[in-house]
């Protein structure tokens, strides 16, 4: 079943012009509880756990949709390396 989101990152500072980006996409996981996963891992700064957490499965996601890419194809030993490690982490 797949999740469906809409993502939105806005320009905090001045310099920066340009206005949101705004996209919709969908992921086969629950994006909010992979959050709290990766929080619980204390893997990164809890002020980073969202950042490294949503962007790790939107880039896989992605990835696993183009798996036949050679340019992702090169990438999913080392991804489905680091997935495995990821999950296997204890909760701190």
């Amino acid at each position: 079943m797949a999740h469906h989101y809409r993502v939105t990152v806005e320009a905090l500072d001045e310099q920066n012009t340009a206005g949101p980006l705004v996209f919709e996409t969908s992921n086969h996981d629950e994006l909010f509880a992979i959050v709290e996963r990766v929080r619980s891992k204390a893997i990164v700064p809890d002020d980073e756990a969202a950042s490294f957490a949503i962007g790790l499965k939107l880039f896989t996601e992605t990835m696993l949709r183009h798996r036949k890419h050679p340019l992702f194809a090169e990438l999913q030993p080392a991804i489905g390396s680091f997935m495995k490690a990821l999950k296997s982490t204890p909760a701190a």
